[in-house]
């Protein structure tokens, strides 16, 4: 690991946040900059940088699904299971990755509308 990162301080209890749910393997929290009424962060407990980053390991696979089933886990607590949600995963710049911590966004509360719009 390079550098500790503002996930790390959330995680760690050194910055104040607003966490949904934390268990062994992850941490979940809201968006301070939200895109939509209901953005929540999901971070693995343990640091990993990327989608790229993850090892051929049964452990981080298991984290990974992990991850996809806290989300459901939460579309619920907030309510947004049934009306719709969107989860994404950034991987490096051209992705729009901001910041290098493993992370999944959940977002919902409102129509989504399309998923991509190319930029020229």
């Amino acid at each position: 690991m390079n550098e500790r990162t503002i996930f790390h301080e959330i995680i760690s209890g050194e910055v104040n946040s607003k966490v949904v749910y934390r268990d062994h393997l992850v941490t979940a929290f809201e968006d301070i900059r939200p895109k939509s009424p209901v953005h929540i962060l999901i971070v693995p407990n343990k640091y990993i940088k990327n989608l790229n980053s993850i090892k051929d390991t049964e452990n981080q696979k298991v984290l990974l699904g992990h991850m996809i089933f806290i989300c459901s886990k939460i579309a619920k607590i907030k309510k947004i299971q049934d009306t719709g949600y969107r989860l994404v995963m950034n991987c490096n710049k051209d992705a729009g990755q901001e910041i290098d911590y493993l992370h999944i966004h959940l977002v919902g509360g409102k129509p989504l509308g399309s998923f991509l719009e190319m930029k020229k």
